[in-house]
This record gives C-alpha cells, sequence and structure tokens, in this order.
C-alpha cells in the first residue's frame, strides 16, 4: 500500500505553485533540505518523478501537473473541514486568510486590523496583497478565505458584498494648482501615469478617459500608487488616484490635487467569497467590520 500524508500534498502543492524549493520552504514555514525529503519521499512512493529539477527553478513533469490537479481539491476539502469546525462556534477563531488589491492594502488594513484585534480577538489574520485575477485564482483554490477587491467581479461561485464607494482625484504638478480641471477628452491629449497591466484600477482610470491603449509617449506605468504620485511631483505627468490614498501618498510630495467635475469617476469596494465556503455564515460579520473601517 503506498503511505501517502497530508503534509507531503501540502509540501508538494507549495513546490507547484512556487516553483522553487527555497520560496515553497519559507512558504511552509520549514527548511528547504526538509522540503526536499518530503517531495524526494512522495516521489518514491509513487515511483514516478513529479518535478523537473533545474539550476533556478523547478517544474511539473506531465505526470506532476495530473497529481496536482487531484491534490489541489483534496487539501481544500480538508480546510473546509477545519473551516466547518470553526464556523460551528459563535464567534469566528484560528487562521483567517484576507486577501486584498494593492491600491487599498495600504490605507485601508491598518484600520480593519485594528476594528478585528477588538472584534475578533481570537483570529489569527494572514495578509495576502496582490491583483484582483491572483485573489480570485487562490480565492477558488481555497488558499483565501475572502478578499476585499473592486466591484463587480462577476465571477460564478463567489459572492460579492459591496462595502462603499469613493471617488478618483486628480493628482497633477503643483504648479498646475490654478489651472482648470481638465474633462475626460482633455486627459486623453496628456501624459496619463497610471499603474502597470494587471492592476485593476489602471482599467477604471482608462474607462474614465475612454481610452483602450495608447502609445507609450501618451502613457507611463508605474509600479504603485506611490511611484506615481512621485513622478507627478517631478513634473513628468498627472495621475488619478482613489480618494482613500490621498491622506498617505500626498502628504510629502509636491503635488495638487483637484476634483473633477459631475459624474465623477468612482469604484466600488467590497468583499467576495465562495458561496459554498463553510466560513460564509461569519463573513457576513468581517464585512461589516470593514465596512466601519473604511468609514472611520
Amino acid at each position: 500500500m503506498i503511505n501517502l500524508t497530508l503534509r507531503q500534498f501540502r509540501y508538494f502543492e507549495a513546490l507547484a505553485r512556487h516553483g522553487h524549493f527555497g520560496r515553497a520552504a519559507n512558504a511552509c514555514s520549514i527548511s528547504q533540505p526538509a522540503l526536499s525529503m518530503q517531495i524526494k519521499e512522495l516521489e518514491e512512493n509513487l515511483g514516478v518523478p513529479l518535478f523537473e529539477r533545474g539550476a533556478r527553478q523547478v517544474r511539473l513533469t506531465s505526470f506532476g501537473e495530473e497529481v496536482a490537479r487531484r491534490v489541489r481539491p483534496i487539501l481544500q476539502s480538508v480546510d473546509e473541514l477545519g473551516d466547518l469546525a470553526r464556523a460551528s462556534g459563535t464567534r469566528l477563531s484560528g487562521r483567517f486568510r484576507l486577501g486584498v488589491i494593492p491600491t487599498i492594502a495600504p490605507y485601508l488594513l491598518p484600520r480593519v486590523i485594528g476594528r478585528l484585534a477588538q472584534s475578533h480577538a481570537d483570529l489569527d489574520l494572514h495578509i495576502r496583497e496582490t491583483v484582483t485575477p491572483k485573489l480570485l485564482t487562490e480565492l477558488h483554490e481555497g488558499r483565501l478565505d475572502t478578499a476585499i477587491v473592486a466591484l463587480p467581479v462577476s465571477e460564478p461561485g463567489l459572492t460579492e458584498v459591496a462595502l462603499f464607494s469613493e471617488e478618483f482625484v486628480l493628482v497633477r504638478p503643483a504648479k498646475d494648482a490654478n489651472l482648470p480641471v481638465p474633462s475626460p477628452e482633455k486627459l486623453r491629449e496628456m501624459r496619463l501615469l497610471l499603474l502597470e497591466e494587471g492592476h485593476c484600477f489602471r482599467d477604471q482610470a482608462l474607462s474614465y478617459c475612454n481610452m483602450t491603449m495608447a502609445s507609450p509617449r501618451e502613457l507611463l506605468d508605474g509600479s504603485s500608487l506611490s511611484t506615481l504620485v512621485q513622478m507627478v511631483a517631478a513634473g513628468i505627468g498627472v495621475t488619478l488616484i482613489p480618494e482613500m490614498a490621498l491622506p498617505v501618498e500626498t502628504r510629502s510630495a509636491e503635488v495638487s490635487v483637484a476634483r473633477f467635475a459631475e459624474p465623477r469617476p468612482s469604484r466600488s469596494i467590497g468583499m467576495v467569497w465562495r458561496n459554498a465556503s463553510p466560513l460564509a455564515g461569519h463573513l457576513g460579520a468581517i464585512a461589516e467590520t470593514v465596512r466601519a473601517a473604511a468609514a472611520q
């Protein structure tokens, strides 16, 4: 009889996801030799290699890809058993995996964490900050309990709960403070600084300007809102940022801030989770805590 363990499955899934022994070991909070030994033992038990080992990266073999497809639902089912036990209590406790997009995390999380510490003192909060497509994938795979994102996501199998809306504001060099606020049509003629591909906020800004594509002379990409605001301060162009980012991003930058004419660009922020999540009954209360934090 082949002796396979859940621990080996978890190590295998981490290595398949990260493609690197060191990063997988860090994700599992074990040493790299210990992870390597468990993977080797799993391969010996199965009698077939699961990974192709390279100098810098490891890749799944064709057999490893098939194993990965079968292992992930097993681990998700095991995690959901634990969630089911936790959900049976009157108050949510234990590990709680929260995903947040980068244009929200630095500005909202400090308040959310503080309120959760008061309302759910027994939660072991794990934060994952990344772009929306990755968060949704990890939600579907059971690696996150919920995520705070811009709505709508319109994903089958996910519940969406709106939390609040916020406007976008124009950030431009301080010397332009007295100039008229440009219309969407005028913005299209300016050098607009945006987040790089993959950020939903980029798509929302382009949508407001009715722009689908532009030449490199018209658009410049940044990796964060902080980078965009500092580029504006240097006189490189103008940008749009969400209202909640204003206090943090403009406090040390020589820029001016202006609000657009009606109808002003805005976004809806909400929480999403799997319909089948055993924690669904508790996540509404978490959403209320996040809503209250945003209203501070």
